[in-house]
């Protein structure tokens, strides 16, 4: 047996088990940028093998609440837990994707050179790769049909590559946990067909995707669950259950959703 189909092999056992047992649950999260209340009190529970959407207006706190998930923000009180443990500070089996507006394309780094990246966590900065490490990478960049532009510079990319790329290092990181930020924000509608086949196949392995969204009509086709927030928590629950007309009316009140 190949080293690369053992490797495929041992991650979808992994992705089987952890689709049933593990749980990712929120409680009161509370977030202040100063004296800004971002977050008020938010709770809710998903587990692996679920997309959830993100749905709120402007300023709702939507990638607040990714970024405190991540780690990457900090926490006024409330607490979230992974796999029945409480998560203090930043765990590799979250990944985190920016909006892509918020990434430097000019950055000189190629396609492979990104995914790698995702090894950093396990191997620190400066530690040389060993073969698993390489092994890893090949396979993010085969799943992700990456394999041929792995030599590309990331700039040199399309919209719809550049989040490939993404989900590609968060593969090879071995994240359980993607927290994308507006991933189909910018792309054209072949592109934003890909990226949700894609995003299909990771939560049939058993990765738990959240992602905030803002095209309400495509939500009910693209996620299995929705959060509903405007800084505060006003519904959670199966997407075609609690995305309502009523729901989406009032949480939008005076601004206009996306359809």
């Amino acid at each position: 047996m190949g080293t690369s189909r053992r490797m495929n092999e041992s991650h979808h056992d992994c992705c089987a088990h952890h689709a049933e047992h593990h749980e990712l649950a929120v409680k009161d999260l509370t977030v202040h940028y100063r004296r800004v209340l971002a977050l008020d009190r938010i709770s809710f529970a998903t587990s692996c093998g679920n997309r959830v959407a993100l749905i709120g207006p402007n300023g709702a706190g939507k990638s607040t609440l990714l970024k405190a998930i991540a780690g990457l923000v900090p926490r006024s009180s409330g607490t979230i837990r992974w796999r029945g443990t409480e998560v203090r500070k930043w765990s590799r089996e979250f990944a985190y994707l920016p909006q892509r507006e918020d990434v430097d394309w000019s950055f000189p780094i190629t396609v492979r050179g990104l995914v790698e990246m995702g090894r950093f966590s396990q191997t620190g900065w400066w530690r040389k790769f060993s073969a698993a490490d390489h092994e890893a990478v090949d396979h993010a960049l085969e799943s992700l049909a990456l394999t041929e532009l792995q030599h590309r510079q990331i700039r040199e990319l399309s919209g719809g590559q550049q989040q490939r790329a993404f989900l590609a290092r968060a593969i090879a990181q071995e994240a359980h946990v993607l927290l994308l930020d507006e991933p189909f924000t910018g792309l054209d509608r072949n592109a934003s067909r890909l990226l949700a086949e894609l995003l299909g196949k990771l939560s049939h392995e058993g990765r738990l995707i959240i992602a905030s969204h803002h095209d309400i009509d495509s939500a009910y086709k693209l996620f299995d669950e929705v959060l509903v927030l405007n800084t505060r928590e006003l519904a959670f629950g199966p997407v075609t259950e609690t995305l309502t007309v009523d729901l989406v009316t009032r949480t939008f009140a005076g601004q206009k959703a996306a359809v």
